[in-house]
């Protein structure tokens, strides 16, 4: 086990009555962290809840000592029909041909969301709840999808070595561009030691 970083106490794999518990809590981390308006979290709770019924999905959490949410990670098996499967389908197979889309889509998990409060980001809990959350996971590979530019986000993928899949990609009816990176699992332990992760937060 290592040492918890500054302001963490543990880390909790949530169920997924824990999740909708903390929902509220979830997503004001989300806005703070991606600086989206007011108003953002009323329009991404029905997403985040229908996620949760998902095929293998699983959260992490990060907490303080007096059970505060300091940050948050979950994801799900890829399948197709879900709309950012068939987002990615389209772009990678236009781009780059079926055989390519094929070869990342046939067995993937979604990171869908990875979140750490402002104030506490730089201190190792994205990287600690990532490994933890893909810790385990089937899955052949893992993907995801990130604003471009730079930020922590960016480093923190890099330096757990994943690779452009498709780049400077535009999801409908978002203008911003995106790029999608993957990696194959399982991730490798650089560091020594994986995060130790209670099973339940105790917090309903």
């Amino acid at each position: 086990m290592t040492a918890m970083p500054a302001g963490c106490s543990r880390y909790v794999q949530l169920s997924t009555d824990e999740f909708r518990a903390r929902l509220p809590e979830a997503l004001d981390i989300y806005v703070r962290a991606m600086r989206y308006p007011a108003g953002t979290a009323e329009q991404r709770a029905p997403m985040w809840l229908t996620h949760a019924l998902r095929e293998g999905w699983r959260c992490m959490a990060a907490l303080d000592a007096d059970d505060v949410l300091l940050g948050l990670a979950y994801g799900y098996r890829g399948r197709a029909g879900q709309w950012w499967h068939e987002q990615v389908r389209h772009g990678l197979s236009r781009r780059f041909g079926p055989a390519e889309a094929d070869r990342w889509l046939a067995d993937y998990f979604e990171l869908t969301e990875i979140h750490v409060k402002p104030e506490n980001q730089g201190h190792q809990i994205g990287e600690d709840l990532l490994r933890a959350l893909l810790d385990g996971v089937p899955s052949a590979n893992v993907l995801l999808s990130t604003p471009e530019g730079t930020s922590r986000a960016w480093k923190l993928y890099r330096r757990t070595g994943f690779v452009d899949v498709l780049r400077d990609y535009h999801f409908a009816g978002d203008p911003r561009p995106f790029a999608i990176l993957g990696r194959a699992l399982p991730l490798e332990d650089r560091r020594g030691a994986a995060p130790e992760v209670h099973r339940g937060s105790g917090r309903q």
